[in-house]
């Protein structure tokens, strides 16, 4: 061991990633008691991963799957704790609307999710919502769920709030320090990076984009995707503040987008899920916005939100972490069970960040925890294991080689 891990001892858990998932967990076991060390590859915060970007969406209508609701709910709770904690608010409440075509997996997975858990919510046509809120202009004949405890979070805030109350309870936080590799000991693991080796009874991986190539068993199930955003500035201002503005996810003609009020950048903000389907190494992901890149944003913002679309305030790209099924993967590394493994939020992650660090810190604890994790275990992508998966995939190529991967339009909810 080396001079420094010497002088500060062993830790009781080493968490590699302090973004959003790890800064949660940095705080959770710092709270119980734990010597906890954070090792970040860049900076606290950074835009080089999944966590920034002014704003994340957050919401309890679910039609990715109506267990998320339950987890949910305890996140929320979390967020208001560390908001107390804080001094700052980091939830901002604008409503939801999840809409599309009456079939439709969004809204009716939406409205499924509101009726199974008793969330109180309304069903609008596109013209009532327009009536409602006049920045959306969606076909008249499309249905919209609109949850009132929807809203927003702030990433960037949010990530240094866990990391400041997880220092104030002794926990240390390197940043700019890459972690090279790591290593099962008995009763441990070594962790060796560009600057030191360290030693722990527990680790936890939470590298969102680089998970696939810090641990072998997630190589082919986590594939980072090119992602970008824009900010648009509105030509009717008052329609698109928070208190006039829910937050959306859209399935639409031209793909599924999510968007939010203004905050923070003067434009509103919006994307496409899975953009245009560009996948590789996080490391060689482009990391520039191109003109092609915003004719695809802005055609969608001139058709569904006219007053909304006037000139560019920013653009941004980022990535997404996908799984072949896009639930995320929680779960205890199947060979070492002193290794927890959290990554693949597969574009819908941040706002679980609070209650998934509780899940690693119980995890990295005693192995197990009080909330349903099943959907999220790593075993439901062995072979013949039945993972409620809907649709066939497609065929997606990466490195050269063909990855099992379902299509963005093909993804439905799963009951």
């Amino acid at each position: 061991m080396s001079g420094a891990a010497q002088q500060e001892g062993r830790y009781d858990a080493i968490v590699i990633g302090v973004g959003a998932m790890g800064s949660a967990a940095c705080y959770q076991l710092a709270r119980r008691g734990k010597r906890v060390l954070g090792i970040e590859r860049f900076g606290i915060p950074h835009q080089m991963g999944s966590s920034h970007g002014h704003t994340r969406i957050i919401r309890l209508a679910y039609y990715e799957d109506p267990s998320y609701v339950l987890l949910l709910r305890r996140a929320y709770e979390l967020w208001h704790e560390i908001e107390a904690e804080a001094e700052e608010k980091l939830l901002y409440t604008t409503g939801s609307v999840d809409a599309g075509p009456e079939d439709s997996w969004v809204f009716r997975g939406s409205w499924e999710s509101c009726k199974l858990h008793d969330l109180p919510h309304e069903v609008l046509t596109g013209a009532e919502l327009h009536r409602r809120h006049p920045g959306y202009r969606l076909p008249k004949d499309h249905l919209a769920l609109l949850q009132p405890e929807g809203g927003f979070l702030t990433p960037e805030r949010c990530i240094v709030s866990y990391v400041e109350a997880a220092q104030a309870r002794g926990a240390v936080v390197h940043a700019f320090e890459k972690v090279l590799e790591w290593e099962p000991l008995e009763g441990g693991v070594r962790v060796r990076t560009d600057r030191d080796t360290y030693e722990a009874e527990k680790l936890i991986v939470s590298a969102g984009a680089w998970e696939g190539e810090l641990v072998d068993v997630l190589g082919e199930l986590c594939v980072p995707e090119r992602q970008v955003l824009a900010w648009l500035q509105p030509t009717r201002p008052e329609h698109f503040r928070p208190e006039n503005f829910p937050v959306f996810n859209l399935l639409v003609d031209e793909g599924r987008f999510y968007g939010f009020p203004v905050f923070g950048v003067p434009g509103f903000k919006f994307g496409k899920y899975f953009h245009l389907n560009e996948t590789g190494p996080a490391d060689r992901i482009d990391r520039e916005p191109h003109a092609y890149d915003e004719q695809v944003l802005r055609e969608f913002a001139g058709r569904y939100f006219p007053d909304g679309s006037g000139p560019t305030m920013n653009l941004a790209a980022c990535m997404f972490t996908n799984t072949p099924d896009h639930h995320f993967i929680l779960d205890v590394h199947p060979e070492y069970e002193q290794v927890v493994l959290a990554s693949a939020c597969s574009g819908h992650g941040f706002k679980f960040a609070s209650v998934i660090g509780e899940i690693l810190a119980d995890l990295s604890e005693n192995g197990m925890t009080r909330h349903d994790i099943d959907l999220f275990r790593l075993d439901r992508f062995s072979p013949g294991h039945d993972r409620r998966s809907g649709p066939e995939p497609a065929s997606r190529e990466r490195n050269g080689r063909v990855h099992s991967f379902p299509r963005a339009e093909d993804v439905r909810p799963f009951w």
